[in-house]
């Protein structure tokens, strides 16, 4: 495999060598003294990433041709990604590089584990805008899936590994997360990546109509069965069948659909013949299924058939690193659907965005940067424009306990002024007994009205 192009322009020749020598097993590395040079080389050899000294001659004590060299660039390709290179008194020129389209910026000296990670993930973000431009041919790629984090590169091995067979797969995690995206990614990696990848979210549909979604009907099996309908697991024949919300199915499904996993036979509802469906079924769930086998609401059986492999979804939180990542990707995604050019988020916003919990993980964060995007009038994203809650000025939320001691103490009141203080029908209302009722009202020190 061909080695990622990186450009290297800076007047100090020790900083070159000492830059090309820790990164040349990664990149292939081509260096410049100055704008000149560099930009021949850059028109020569499209590198995706560059690393710029903004002090350049004839110049090398301002800004003038760094700059001019990375407006150059920007327009020549303004997918580029620019690591703009600074001594300490250059700052306010390094963020002026920034706000003409720079990546980022380091300050001399120059730590070379920090410039490889930044490499890595500014050449991540130069990949996923490539596949931005192909989304709509390709509907199945999308952002949520890039992270540099180390729980998502085991997660991507994690996916490589698994999609090299057709064992069920359970994919567990909070809402969010990406679970549908990652049996995309399965299915993608895999040999039936040409065949169909087909999606139904049990808890969508109502369970009475959920069997003929699933293994389809034959024509007059209930009324309004007009004609012949094939079924979803039909549908997904030599492809991927996914499974979302699966603690959702009803057991008499749960039956039907461990039937099809074990003999690789569905019957259509209202026949008797039975047909074979090669299917790779992909199953997830934000709830604990072992639990729920436990108290009887999801078969065991099931679940252990289906969690053949099983692997979870990891939240925003846990994927250090990301979420600028992530930002970065969504931000120049929906800037290109909007027809807007936004260079990126105020410091204020990155920090509100970095001190905020994320509880519907990616896709909030998602959702929230295309309102932003399509909402804002500047180049940069506010706090205002992405609605975030300061979390640290927000009221602390109160104990579970606590809540509904004070719910019990409301309603026992309530039901006392309703029925004149007449302690039976008030339990009555309640549904508990009455000395529960006199239990409550010692409780909370309740006094019955004279």
């Amino acid at each position: 495999m061909s080695k990622t192009k990186l450009l290297m322009i800076d007047d100090d020749e020790t900083i070159l060598n000492q830059m090309k020598w820790a990164l040349k097993e990664t990149y292939d590395v081509f260096l410049a003294g100055d704008r000149i040079k560099g930009l021949d080389l850059f028109r020569r050899e499209m590198p995706p990433l560059v690393t710029l000294d903004l002090g350049l001659p004839p110049y090398p004590r301002d800004a003038t041709e760094g700059l001019q060299a990375l407006s150059q660039m920007v327009e020549i390709n303004p997918k580029i990604k620019v690591l703009v290179v600074s001594g300490n008194s250059e700052k306010m020129n390094a963020l002026q590089a920034i706000e003409q389209g720079a990546y980022d910026f380091f300050t001399k000296p120059i730590e070379i584990d920090e410039i490889q990670v930044t490499l890595r993930r500014a050449l991540n973000l130069f990949n996923l805008e490539e596949e931005n431009r192909q989304l709509r041919q390709h509907p199945l790629r999308s952002s949520g899936m890039i992270g540099s984090s180390r729980v998502m590169e085991t997660l991507h091995k994690t996916i490589r590994k698994i999609a090299t067979n057709s064992f069920p797969v359970l994919v567990t995690g909070e809402s969010g997360t990406g679970k549908e995206l990652i049996a995309q990614a399965i299915h993608q990696q895999s040999e039936r990546s040409k065949q169909p990848f087909v999606a139904i979210n049990c808890g969508a549909i109502p369970e009475n109509l959920m069997e003929s979604e699933l293994f389809g009907h034959e024509k007059g099996a209930f009324t309004g069965a007009h004609a012949l309908r094939k079924g979803r697991i039909e549908f997904a024949e030599g492809g991927t069948l996914f499974l979302d919300e699966i603690g959702e199915l009803g057991l008499g499904l749960q039956v039907k659909l461990l039937r099809f996993l074990q003999e690789k036979t569905i019957e259509r509802v209202g026949g008797r013949k039975c047909y074979e469906i090669d299917a790779r079924v992909i199953a997830a769930t934000n709830r604990d299924l072992k639990q729920l086998s436990k108290n009887g609401a999801f078969r065991e059986d099931l679940y252990y058939r289906l969690s053949v492999v099983s692997m979870t979804s990891p939240p925003l939180r846990e994927r250090e690193g990301d979420l600028l990542l992530l930002t970065r990707a969504f931000i120049a995604q929906f800037s290109e659907e909007a027809g807007k050019r936004i260079k990126g988020l105020t410091n204020e916003a990155t920090e509100a965005m970095a001190s905020y919990d994320w509880p519907g993980n990616v896709r909030e964060l998602e959702n929230k940067i295309k309102r932003a995007v399509v909402m804002t009038d500047t180049a940069l994203l506010t706090v205002d424009d992405l609605e975030l809650v300061d979390q640290s000025s927000a009221p602390p939320l109160p104990r579970l306990k606590d809540a509904r001691d004070q719910l019990e103490r409301k309603l026992v009141e309530q039901a006392l002024t309703r029925f004149g203080g007449h302690v039976t029908n008030a339990a009555s209302a309640l549904g508990i007994s009455r000395q529960a009722f006199h239990d409550m009202l010692t409780k909370h020190q309740i006094k019955r009205p004279s």
